[in-house]
């Protein structure tokens, strides 16, 4: 087989630009998550009441905990370190109640001091939350 007189690949007929695929598929991936965003937002417009309250909470605290070597993105998490951030939130959603100097704030100090129903809700919310952007990271970091 003579190698000499076949053409260079790139004089070859190409059925697309070079440098189109990768953008195209890259804006498709942005697009994507924006649509996965819009769906989770819109689940979350049917959470109750106290849910939603709770929700900016497990929000704020999961922002301050999404950087690089965070609790978060841990293959395996520490269960221990996840229920300290639990109580953190507790306590935080105690003092605001108790800043508004609200009947609720002696609902949240009754249900906290047995340990069930809020502390239940506070987890199960923020495992949910980790999840949600632990998933994130990993659609968006295999394009980047």
């Amino acid at each position: 087989m003579d190698y000499h007189n076949k053409e260079p690949w790139f004089y070859m007929q190409q059925n697309h630009p070079l440098y189109m695929p990768y953008p195209i598929q890259m804006q498709g991936n942005y697009l994507n998550e924006m649509e996965y965003e819009k769906d989770l937002d819109r689940m979350k417009e049917l959470y109750p009441k106290e849910a939603k309250r709770i929700q900016k909470y497990i929000d704020e605290e999961c922002d301050r905990m999404e950087y690089e070597g965070s609790l978060m993105f841990d293959e395996y998490p520490d269960r221990t370190m996840l229920q300290i951030v639990c109580r953190n939130i507790m306590d935080k959603i105690q003092e605001d109640e108790e800043k508004e100097d609200n009947i609720e704030a002696s609902e949240y100090r009754k249900r906290s001091s047995r340990g069930d129903g809020l502390s239940n809700l506070i987890e199960v919310l923020l495992y949910n939350e980790m999840y949600k952007r632990r998933c994130r990271r990993r659609r968006c970091n295999r394009w980047w």
